[in-house]
């Protein structure tokens, strides 16, 4: 798969290499804002936890040292993507998803002061408009990143998604912050975004009952990036992600390996 680089861009890339040498392009600091995927990585209460089953850790017969290891688990646990068809009958799946929709400019919208207050804090249209009026539009292809600062409890269910309990009664107790149905439909519908990311463990907040802005993003081939982490270390603005999910087939998400790079300056 390629992605199509503008005419103006290309060209001036071209010029760059008539003239200087240009400096590195991947100067700056490096984001990991991705959870590791263990045992204790933090999963819905009504899906299968992860297992990483041994098959072998040893010394060979031969000599040599060998591990391989089996696992288990949901596509929606652990930093992970909600493909579209997640929740969109006919939209794309994980291993239909382009990549430029994976790849872009970072927004990163901050509501932790609030979430702190509230835990069924919802993003609302405000809170982009607000950083507009602070940063200027949303880029086009924005991977619009909302920071509640609940990473911070990770891996600590009660702490994190507000119970520790499994199954429909620990879904019924999720307390977390997520998006509102005005900030799902400004952003599918009046903004040209790629994706949407949050530091919690679904785009709808926990006490959810229709998942709204699931159903409006994912509706318009927008994927959503889940339990992301570390977006206290992004600018509002300036940052480049790249968000690469393990590529299924026919998958709703899946495992989601999500870096950035915070230029220098």
């Amino acid at each position: 798969m390629r992605i199509a680089i503008p005419l103006a861009a290309a060209l001036s890339l071209f010029a760059c290499s008539q003239a200087e040498p240009p400096g590195d392009p991947l100067a700056g600091t490096w984001v990991d804002l991705t959870h590791t995927l263990d045992e204790n990585a933090v999963f819905w209460p009504t899906a299968d936890d992860y297992s990483h089953e041994e098959v072998m850790h040893a010394h060979t017969e031969g000599g040599w040292f060998y591990s391989s290891y089996n696992i288990h688990l949901s596509e929606h646990g652990g930093t992970h993507l909600d493909a579209p068809v997640h929740f969109a009958e006919g939209r794309q799946t994980t291993d239909q998803i382009p990549l430029d929709r994976l790849i872009g400019p970072a927004a990163v919208i901050d509501v932790a002061e609030a979430s702190a207050a509230d835990r069924n804090y919802r993003f609302t249209r405000e809170d982009v408009l607000r950083w507009e009026g602070e940063n200027g539009p949303l880029p086009d292809g924005a991977i619009v990143l909302f920071r509640t600062g609940f990473d911070q409890y990770w891996p600590d269910r009660e702490a994190y998604m507000g119970t520790a309990l499994r199954g429909e009664e620990g879904v019924a107790q999720l307390h977390f912050p997520g998006l509102s149905e005005g900030v799902a439909k400004l952003l599918a519908e009046e903004r040209n975004i790629a994706a949407v990311g949050l530091d919690t463990p679904s785009l709808d907040y926990g006490q959810s009952k229709d998942f709204i802005a699931h159903r409006i993003l994912l509706d318009k081939n927008i994927p959503g990036f889940e339990n992301v982490a570390n977006l206290s270390e992004l600018p509002a603005k300036g940052a480049h992600v790249i968000a690469l999910p393990t590529k299924i087939g026919n998958g709703s998400g899946g495992p989601l390996r999500i870096i950035a790079l915070v230029p220098e300056g």
